[in-house]
């Protein structure tokens, strides 16, 4: 394993990404019979998160971490996979208040054991991320999860019929706004 070269070639496709941090705060006029005093508006702060880097093994379950376009997953995919990476799952986050979905890759080693997570975003409202499932067999399934929990849909996945959910679902239970 040639851990470096890997990361020269996830370099290439790493994209840093602004991450809110705190939420904004709206203005506060002043009202003098309940005691409130008057207070500016205090806009989001974000961060940038650094598009590839090296974590805690320990503390975070893997030894590196990616953030990529979604038209890049595929390349990231096929980078990992020449050097004998393997697919452990795909699942995704919802960050709603950000109107995002966040798609997640693990990928592993069984030699030399070393853990990637590939991250992308799309917009919550149109979610769409080409399938991984041509250079990893494997993600065939978790793609299927994945679509039938988030709604994210994987162009070019030869068969997101549900997985788990019933043929006629048109819910999305692992969003953070749906309810029974």
């Amino acid at each position: 394993m040639n851990i470096e070269r890997v990361k020269t070639l996830l370099t290439k496709l790493a994209v840093d990404e602004e991450v809110v941090v705190v939420p904004a705060k709206p203005a506060v006029e002043a009202d003098e019979e309940k005691g409130i005093e008057a207070r500016e508006a205090v806009p989001a702060r974000t961060e940038i998160r650094p598009a590839i880097h090296d974590t805690d093994y320990a503390a975070k379950g893997f030894h590196l971490e990616v953030s990529v376009a979604p038209a890049d997953v595929v390349a990231a995919a096929g980078i990992l996979d020449e050097d004998g990476f393997f697919l452990e799952a795909v699942t995704g986050v919802d960050w709603i208040k950000e109107g995002r979905l966040e798609v997640v890759y693990d990928y592993s080693r069984w030699e030399a054991p070393f853990r990637v997570v590939v991250r992308t975003r799309v917009d919550r409202d149109a979610p769409e991320v080409p399938t991984i499932s041509g250079v990893m067999p494997g993600a065939n399934w978790h793609e299927r999860e994945t679509h039938d929990f988030f709604g994210v849909v994987f162009t070019g996945h030869p068969d997101l019929s549900p997985l788990l959910l019933p043929e006629d679902a048109d819910f999305h239970p692992l969003r953070k706004d749906f309810s029974a």
